[in-house]
């Protein structure tokens, strides 16, 4: 059933719990065709048998049978037990089960008109402190506080998230300006991104970049990479506030931690150098 939807648009799914989600929309959807044929059907009946040509005198009682509230009632039901035995027990492990920044690979996306910033925290893994009043578009966009605790070996990419494969990843998700929605399709990721709230996301990828493009061969989808989507309309730029996702094996993420902390090292020294010249 899956594997029908994907070749309708479903992305392949690279997540632990893509396989649920995917399930219940499947489920949905079936349910979606049923009610569309049936009360399809029954709106064609309905213009034929009470057509005006059989019908010469109006019939005030109406329908007297009770069929229709039974179908009614099983439709109603059938939605509860959708909504009950499989929406909200994805939805209470979303919302409940956040790892600890301790146990995941924890992250911050600061969303804006019209890029993605992601701040990570270094080797450490603790952020530095962050302020509205340092922001600076072209240096400082995340409004990093150098001088705080923590901060020294903090550094953030721009469109251009970076993750291991298989681990856990906790992502605490914020705006700068309006609502945008965070979007990761094939991970099955979607969640608003607030001005002054900071939402934790949560989840692990099964795949890598390099196995996923290799499930895209022979489709429309070949050749291009996994993306960042804003999925919430957020101004005149909203089609392209675009990133860009990469999934690696955790030696590989590790070796472009340091390739970051290597880069962050020249530039700090490249400032004191420029400091004792100025002297």
């Amino acid at each position: 059933m899956i594997d029908l939807l994907r070749y309708l648009g479903l992305p392949v799914g690279i997540s632990s719990v893509s396989g649920r989600i995917d399930e219940i929309i499947v489920i949905v959807h079936y349910l979606m065709l049923v009610l569309f044929i049936g009360w399809g059907a029954f709106f064609i009946y309905s213009l034929v048998k009470f057509r005006s040509s059989k019908n010469k005198k109006a019939n005030y009682k109406g329908v007297e049978s009770h069929y229709s509230s039974i179908l009614e009632a099983a439709v109603a039901v059938i939605e509860i037990v959708i909504l009950f035995g499989f929406a909200f027990p994805i939805w209470a492990e979303r919302v409940n089960d956040v790892p600890d920044s301790r146990d995941a690979v924890h992250l911050r996306v600061v969303a804006q008109q019209y890029a993605w910033n992601i701040h990570y925290p270094g080797p450490d893994g603790k952020f530095g402190t962050v302020s509205s009043e340092l922001v600076d578009e072209q240096e400082n966009p995340i409004g990093l506080d150098r001088s705080s605790d923590n901060a020294s070996d903090d550094f953030y990419t721009i469109n251009q998230l970076h993750i291991p494969v298989n681990q856990d990843i906790r992502i605490d998700l914020t705006s700068k300006d309006v609502i945008h929605n965070f979007k990761l399709p094939e991970l099955r990721v979607s969640q608003d991104a607030i001005p002054g709230m900071s939402i934790p996301v949560h989840f692990k990828a099964t795949s890598t970049s390099e196995e996923f493009l290799k499930t895209t061969i022979g489709t429309k989808r070949e050749g291009k990479s996994l993306e960042i989507a804003c999925a919430q309309l957020c101004g005149l730029g909203h089609y392209r506030m675009k990133g860009y996702l990469t999934i690696s094996e955790e030696t590989d993420y590790l070796a472009w931690l340091d390739e970051q902390a290597e880069y962050l090292e020249e530039e700090s020294g490249d400032d004191d150098d420029w400091g004792d010249d100025d002297w």
